[in-house]
């Protein structure tokens, strides 16, 4: 079963490139560079130049941008979903290779590259793992992947408020935020696509916004307005967004008269699988025993401790 609605995106390209050019929303998409930024800075604590470097979601430029010099590539391919999107990427980041390239898969060719870069496209894929899996395959032996996506937090005020207003509103509620997954999960899917030594850590940001309604602006700015397959196909009616809105105030206002928005950027990353990498023992491998660590004196199961019960009673 399909969730996301991937053509839904393409054909919002036009209007996310529209907003993200005009002088009002240019910086809607503050969140997509610290993701970038954030990532970028990771690569400094990883001694290693990375030659071949594959961007899969390009994060509007964002990613390439940010990467500079740090990676030392000799190459970098971009990708992204649909033309007026890979365009912005392209003019961001004139010197990568910008491609086309669905977001359930990187389009690349296995075992070429020494880094894979999910750009805030996770979230919204019907089959992660499956996406992942692609990523591993188009690494080279001991090649790294570094990931950057929403998690399950992201927008849970937005959520409780549509909810409320439509089913007071309208006596029922339809999907209008996507689900986002929480941060254990997401680390164990690294571990189900086949990368060795996963780790994930997630960044909490809390944003004031004016209204609830710059907050959806900023959303559909990003490429982040309701993909979901099940979503309602009409414009939402004036009364339960007025009614959102005024729910969204009363719940999550500040006291500047603001209100606040949280968001979940979790970052992955695991190492495509090589034979020269730290592999945990086996179990009964050890060579010695926990008691001599630990300076104690060690019994057998069932054995009577001085004074007491056997051990396990």
């Amino acid at each position: 079963m399909k969730l996301f609605d991937h053509r839904a995106r393409i054909m919002r390209a036009g209007r996310v490139k529209k907003l993200l050019t005009s002088e009002e929303t240019a910086d809607s998409r503050f969140l997509i560079e610290r993701a970038a930024a954030s990532l970028a800075e990771r690569l400094d604590d990883i001694a290693r130049d990375f030659p071949r470097v594959l961007i899969h979601g390009a994060g509007l430029g964002a990613f390439a941008a940010a990467l500079g010099g740090r990676a030392g590539g000799a190459r970098l391919v971009q990708t992204e979903s649909a033309a007026a999107l890979a365009a912005l990427a392209s003019a961001r980041a004139p010197g990568a290779e910008t491609r086309i390239a669905p977001e359930e898969s990187p389009g690349e060719a296995r075992r070429g590259f020494d880094l894979a870069i999910s750009g805030m496209t996770l979230h919204r894929a019907n089959d992660p793992v499956g996406v992942l899996s692609q990523l591993r395959l188009a690494l080279k032996p001991d090649g790294l992947l570094l990931a950057a996506l929403f998690g399950g937090r992201t927008l849970a005020e937005l959520r409780a408020a549509l909810a409320e207003a439509e089913a007071e509103v309208e006596g029922g509620i339809s999907p209008r935020v996507s689900p986002m997954g929480e941060i254990r999960d997401l680390g164990a899917l690294m571990q189900r696509a086949g990368f060795a030594m996963p780790v994930a850590d997630v960044d909490r940001i809390d944003i004031a916004y004016e209204t609830p309604f710059h907050l959806m602006r900023d959303l559909r700015a990003m490429g982040e307005a309701n993909p979901l397959y099940a979503r309602r196909r009409v414009f939402s009616r004036r009364a339960t967004m007025r009614r959102a809105a005024e729910i969204y105030a009363a719940h999550y206002g500040r006291a500047d008269g603001r209100v606040s928005a949280t968001f979940e950027i979790v970052h992955l990353a695991g190492w495509a699988p090589a034979e020269n990498q730290p592999k945990p023992l086996r179990p009964g491998s050890a060579r010695s025993r926990l008691a001599e660590a630990l300076g104690a004196e060690e019994r057998s199961a069932g054995e009577k401790a001085p004074g007491g019960a056997p051990s396990g009673e």
